[in-house]
C-alpha cells in the first residue's frame, strides 16, 4: 500500500527487468540521475543493467516496485565482504516521488537483510538528495552519520527497535486507512453495466446512488443504451471526461476481467464489484486490478453506503439511505451485508457508513477497521466475521482500535475451520477456543449471531460507557424485577437497587413523574453504573410509550440506561429499536434515544458484554514482556541458524521431531532447562544411569500420556538405592505391561510441585498459538486450556496462566501453598517468544511443567519442526489475501 492510498506490486528483481529498469531510467531527469549514480549517464550499459538485475539473493539483493507493470521504485542492498553489514540504495521514479516507495522498499529489504544475517545497513547520499536522508532518518532506526569528501555516510542497525515498529505500523494504517476512504467518499463514480431493466442489479445500483443524492458525478456504462437512469450512458470508460474515482460493476462474470483491465488502463482508483459466479477467477481478478494499484470491493458486495451529507453515497442495493449516525458496519457475504443493513433500519440505528467485502477478494475487515479508526463519525464498529485472512494482523489493528471504539464481532463457533462459498483463504488447525481467546485478547465484544450484534451496537450507539459492574433494576412488576436482577447476575453484573414497585397506574401525568423520579434517583445514586428498566402494560392492557421520557431523563447522565417492554400486544409497538431515535448532527455524538428491548434477558446481556469490554479497556493491554536474555535478534539468528541446519533434507510438509539433545539446545537459547532423563532396557543400565544422574531419581514412562500418571502407574518417584530402583522398575514393567509395554526412562528428582502442560503449535491459519493448562484429567477430559496468540503482554501472559478453571490450584488452595507465579509466567513468555520468532518449529509441548514455590522446572520437551509456511502477518506491509 502506497501512502495514497494506491496499491503496487513489490517483488525480487530478475533478469528479465532489464529493459524495464532501462526505461524507467531514461525517464529520470538529470538531477535525480546525478543524485542517484553521482554522475550523469542518459543510458545504463549491458554491464551496469546485468549488474542491477542478477543477483544471487543472498549477498545482493534487490526488489522493484511496479506498477502497470513499469518499474516505478527499485532498491537493494550489496554485502560488504563477509561482514553482517550490506550497503543499499534506492532509485525512484521522478512520477511517482513522494508516494512512500522508498520507505516501503527500506522496510522489505531490512527484513530480507535479517533473513540472511545481515546486522547493520550503510549508504552513501550526496548533501542534496533531502529526500533520500528524509527516508532514512524517518524509518525509526538509530542512524549514525558523518560527512567525508562532500557525501553523507549513514549507517545503522537494522534490528526491528520500538519506534521503527511505530513508523511502519503507523504507515501501514495511514495508506490502508486512506485507500478505503477513497472508496467511501469518491468524487466521480461510474456504474458500469448500468441498465435501463427494472428489476436488474445495474438498474438499481444507479438508482440508488442518483437518489441517494450522491453529491458527485454519477455515470453509467452501457454500450447499448443513449441514456440510463436519467444520465447519458457511455459505451466505455474512454468516452468520459471525468476521472473516475469508484467503479461500480455489475456485468456478467465472463465480462468481468475485461471491464478490470479497461477500468485499470483509464486510472481508476477503485472498483466495486457486486457480480459474483463461481467462474470468477478471485486471484486473477484481483491480480489484475493490482497491476493498475487499483483496490477491490468484492466480488459478490452488495455495496457501499457513507452517510456523510458531503458525501452521500449509497452505492448499494439498498433502496434507501440509511439514518446517520455513529455506527460503522462491515460484513462479507451479500446475505449477512443485507441483513446487517435491514435490521439497522428496522431498529432505526443511525450508521457512519457501511462496507459489504462479499468474497474479500482484495479489500477486507481489516482495511476497514484501519478505516474506522480514523473516521471521526464512527463511534463504534459492528463485524461480521465468516473468515479470516490475516488473523494476526485482524488482532493487532483491533486491539489498536478498541482502545478508543468499541468494536463488536460476530461470528459462528466453526468459523475458521469451514469456508462459506467463494471464501479463498486458510482454515485453522488449532484447539478448539483459540480463535475465540485471539479475539478476546484484541478486546473486542463477542456475540454469537445477527441479533446479539445488532443489540449490543444499539446501546453502544445511543448510551455512554458504564465506569462498571454495578447495575441498578427498575420496573412496575417485582416479579420481573427478580427476573432482571438474576439475568444481570448472568452477566456478571452486579445488582446494587432493585426497585420493582414503581406505580405507573394513575393518570398518564402521574406516571411520568413517578417514572422521572424513580429513574433519576438510581441514575443518582453514586453506587450504579448503569440502569435497566423492564416496563409491563397496565393491568387493562393499555400499553403506554415512556421511550422519550426515558431518553430525556437519560441525557443528564453520564450512565447507560436500558429498557425492556413485555406483555405488548399492540403490534404498533416498535420493539427492539432506538425509542425516539433521531439523525445525529454533531460528528461522533451518541444517537438520540434509548435502546428498546424485547425482553429483559436481551438488554441485559448487551449491557453485559458492554461492561466486559469496558473492563478490558480500563485495565489496558499491558507493557512488552522480554525475561532477560532475549533482548535484541542474537538469540533469534542463533537458533535459526540450528534450526535451518536441522531442517537439511526436510520435504514439503514433513515432520522432523528433535532429538532430547537439539530439544535441549533450541530451548537452552531461550533460557528454558530442560531436566535430563536417560532411557535404558535393562536394570544394570537402569542403575548406571541413576548413578549417573544421583539419588533420588524417578522413575517414568517413555509414553507422552503415562509419563505423567502417577494413577496410572506411569511413574514412580523418590527412588533413594539401587535396590530399591530394580524393584520398581520390575513392578513398572508388570503394571504397564497392560498399556503395551512402553519404554522407561531415569531421571533426578525434582521439587514437588504442580504439573502443568505448555503447547505451542504453528497454525496455517494464526500463525503462532500458546496453550496452557493444568495437567492431567483438566486437559486430557475437560478440556481445560487457555490459549493465547503471541506477541504476549505481561497482562496477556498473566490471563494466560489464570484463566483455566483448575488454574485456582496455582494460587494456594485447600492448603497447598502457591507456586511461584511469576517464574512460571515467565517461562510460558519465553516459549511464547521462541515459538512467536520461529514459524519452522510446528509443535513444541513441554509436559509436565512442574510449578513449585521455589520455580518451575521442565521434566519433559518434545520439538517438531517443518518447513515454514508464510505466515499470514509480518513486519511488512504485504496486501497478501493469505
Amino acid at each position: 500500500m502506497l501512502r495514497d492510498g494506491a496499491a503496487a506490486h513489490l517483488r525480487p528483481i530478475s533478469s528479465d527487468d532489464a529493459d524495464r529498469l532501462q526505461r524507467m531510467h531514461q525517464g529520470q531527469s538529470e538531477s535525480s540521475i546525478y543524485l542517484r549514480y553521482f554522475t550523469y549517464k542518459s543510458t545504463l550499459t549491458e554491464k551496469e543493467l546485468a549488474r542491477f538485475t542478477v543477483v544471487d539473493h543472498t549477498d545482493r539483493v534487490a526488489m522493484v516496485i511496479l506498477l502497470d507493470d513499469e518499474i516505478i521504485g527499485v532498491g537493494g542492498f550489496d554485502r560488504i565482504d563477509d561482514t553482517r553489514e550490506a550497503e543499499v540504495s534506492f532509485n525512484i521514479s521522478d512520477a511517482h516521488q513522494g508516494r512512500g516507495l522508498g520507505s516501503i522498499l527500506l522496510e522489505h529489504l531490512a527484513a530480507a537483510g535479517r533473513e540472511r544475517g545481515i546486522e547493520r545497513f550503510s549508504a552513501e547520499v550526496l548533501p542534496e538528495n533531502r529526500k533520500m536522508l528524509l527516508v532514512f532518518s524517518e524509518a525509526g532506526y538509530e542512524v549514525q552519520r558523518k560527512f567525508e569528501d562532500g557525501v553523507v555516510l549513514l549507517e545503522f542497525s537494522i534490528d526491528p527497535t520500538e519506534r521503527s515498529r511505530e513508523v511502519m505500523e503507523s504507515r501501514e494504517h495511514r495508506a490502508e486507512a486512506r485507500s478505503v476512504g477513497e472508496l467511501l467518499a469518491p468524487e466521480q463514480v461510474a456504474v458500469i453495466g448500468a441498465s435501463r431493466e427494472y428489476g436488474s442489479v445495474g438498474y438499481h445500483l444507479l438508482q440508488n446512488i442518483v437518489e441517494g443524492r450522491f453529491t458527485g458525478g454519477v455515470h453509467s456504462v452501457n454500450p447499448e443504451a443513449f441514456e440510463v437512469g436519467g444520465t447519458t450512458a457511455y459505451a466505455s470508460l474512454e468516452h468520459i471526461r471525468q476521472d473516475i474515482d469508484l467503479g461500480v460493476v455489475a456485468v456478467p462474470p465472463e465480462h468481468l476481467e475485461e471491464v478490470v483491465a479497461d477500468c485499470g488502463r483509464h486510472g481508476v482508483k477503485g472498483i466495486l464489484v457486486l457480480t459474483d459466479s463461481p467462474q470468477i477467477d478471485q486471484r486473477e481478478l484481483v491480480r489484475l486490478a493490482r497491476r493498475w494499484g487499483m483496490r477491490v470491493v468484492g466480488p459478490a458486495s452488495v455495496g457501499l453506503l457513507n452517510t456523510d451529507p458531503d458525501v452521500s453515497l449509497n452505492a448499494s442495493l439498498s433502496p434507501s439511505m440509511p439514518l446517520r449516525g455513529g455506527v460503522g458496519l462491515f460484513s462479507q457475504s451479500a446475505s449477512v451485508g443485507v441483513s446487517l443493513y435491514s435490521q439497522a433500519h428496522r431498529r432505526e440505528l443511525g450508521l457512519s457508513s457501511v462496507i459489504s467485502a462479499g468474497n474479500r477478494a482484495d479489500l477486507s475487515g481489516n482495511d476497514a477497521m484501519q478505516y474506522f479508526e480514523d473516521d471521526d463519525a464512527t463511534r463504534a464498529v459492528g463485524v461480521y466475521l465468516e473468515s479470516f485472512g490475516n488473523p494476526r494482523k485482524f488482532s493487532r489493528i483491533v486491539r489498536r482500535l478498541s482502545r478508543t471504539k468499541p468494536v463488536v464481532v460476530a461470528k459462528s463457533d466453526v468459523m475458521g475451520r469451514r469456508l462459506p462459498p467463494g471464501h479463498e483463504v486458510r482454515t485453522t488447525r488449532a484447539p478448539l477456543g483459540a480463535v475465540d481467546a485471539m479475539l478476546d485478547h484484541s478486546g473486542v465484544v463477542q456475540v454469537g449471531n445477527h441479533d446479539s450484534l445488532m443489540d449490543v451496537l444499539q446501546v453502544l450507539a445511543t448510551q455512554p460507557l458504564p465506569a462498571g459492574r454495578r447495575i441498578a433494576i427498575l420496573s412496575n412488576s417485582p416479579s420481573m424485577s427478580r427476573v432482571l436482577a438474576d439475568a444481570a447476575e448472568s452477566q456478571n453484573l452486579k445488582p446494587t437497587r432493585v426497585v420493582g414497585d414503581l406505580d405507573l397506574e394513575g393518570t398518564n401525568r402521574e406516571a411520568g413523574k413517578a417514572l422521572t423520579r424513580a429513574l433519576s434517583e438510581l441514575l443518582e445514586d453514586d453506587d450504579v453504573d448503569s440502569v435497566a428498566l423492564c416496563l409491563q402494560p397496565s393491568f387493562t392492557g393499555e400499553h403506554v410509550d415512556r421511550s422519550r421520557a426515558i431518553s430525556e431523563i437519560s441525557r443528564e447522565y453520564a450512565k447507560p440506561v436500558v429498557a425492556s417492554y413485555i406483555g405488548v400486544l399492540d403490534q404498533n409497538v416498535a420493539l427492539n429499536h432506538v425509542g425516539n431515535a433521531a439523525p445525529v448532527i454533531e460528528t461522533g455524538a451518541l444517537q438520540q434515544g434509548v435502546p428498546i428491548f424485547s425482553s429483559p434477558e436481551r438488554s441485559v446481556a448487551a449491557l453485559g458484554k458492554i461492561a466486559r469490554y469496558q473492563r478490558w479497556r480500563q485495565d489496558g493491554i499491558g507493557e512488552p514482556f522480554v525475561p532477560a536474555g532475549l533482548e535484541g535478534t542474537t538469540v533469534l539468528r542463533d537458533a535459526d541458524e540450528k534450526l535451518k541446519r536441522w531442517l537439511t533434507g526436510v520435504r514439503g510438509a514433513e515432520l522432523r521431531r528433535l532429538d532430547p539433545d537439539q530439544v535441549a539446545e533450541l530451548l537452552g537459547l531461550y533460557g528454558v532447562t530442560v531436566m535430563r532423563s536417560i532411557g535404558f532396557d535393562t536394570d544394570d543400565e537402569a542403575v548406571a544411569a541413576a548413578e549417573e544422574l544421583g539419588y533420588p531419581v524417578a522413575v517414568k514412562a517413555t509414553n507422552s500420556y503415562l509419563r505423567h500418571r502417577l494413577d496410572l502407574g506411569g511413574v514412580q518417584l523418590n527412588i533413594e538405592d539401587a535396590e530399591m530402583l530394580r524393584r520398581t522398575v520390575a513392578e513398572m514393567r508388570r503394571t504397564l505391561a497392560r498399556y503395551g509395554s512402553p519404554g522407561l526412562e531415569v531421571q533426578p528428582m525434582a521439587p514437588t510441585g504442580q504439573g502443568c502442560t505448555l503447547r505451542a503449535i504453528e497454525d496455517p491459519m494464526m500463525g503462532p498459538v500458546v496453550s496452557f493448562g493444568i495437567s492431567g484429567d483438566a486437559v486430557d477430559l475437560l478440556d481445560d486450556w487457555a490459549h493465547g496468540v503471541p506477541p504476549l503482554t505481561d497482562r496477556d501472559v498473566r490471563r494466560l496462566v489464570r484463566r483455566p478453571r483448575a488454574g485456582q490450584k496455582l494460587l494456594g488452595y485447600q492448603g497447598v501453598p502457591a507456586v511461584d507465579v511469576g517464574a512460571l509466567e515467565e517461562t510460558v513468555q519465553r516459549i511464547a517468544i521462541l515459538k512467536d520468532n520461529h514459524p519452522q518449529v510446528a509443535s513444541l509441548e513441554l509436559t509436565p511443567l512442574l510449578a513449585s514455590p521455589d520455580g518451575v522446572s521442565v521434566l519433559h520437551a518434545a520439538v517438531e519442526i517443518a518447513n515454514p509456511e508464510q505466515r499470514t502477518d509480518s513486519a511488512r506491509r504485504a496486501m497478501s489475501r493469505w
